[in-house]
């Protein structure tokens, strides 16, 4: 079971609860009684994040800028 703390308790201890969480343990935040949030683990998904990044490039394929530069993007939109 997820221990739960008030967000007051969350501000006030952040990092000690993010040392639990880091070991593994998930927290629930509340505000008035309410959860509002979670504190839990990072869990990476390596294929996942890889079939995203072959789509990004198959997306890519065959698309042109019609002339243009990406730095001549980049300076023009640092105009504005």
């Amino acid at each position: 079971m997820a221990r739960t703390v008030g967000a007051y308790e969350a501000k006030t201890h952040l990092p000690q609860l993010l040392d639990e969480v880091e070991a593994g343990e998930t927290i629930t935040i509340t505000k008035r009684g309410k959860a509002v949030a979670e504190l839990r683990p990072v869990t990476l998904d390596r294929e996942r994040a890889l079939l995203a990044i072959e789509e990004i490039h198959a997306a890519r394929k065959g698309r042109k800028l019609g002339g243009l530069r990406v730095k001549k993007l980049i300076e023009e939109g640092r105009r504005f």
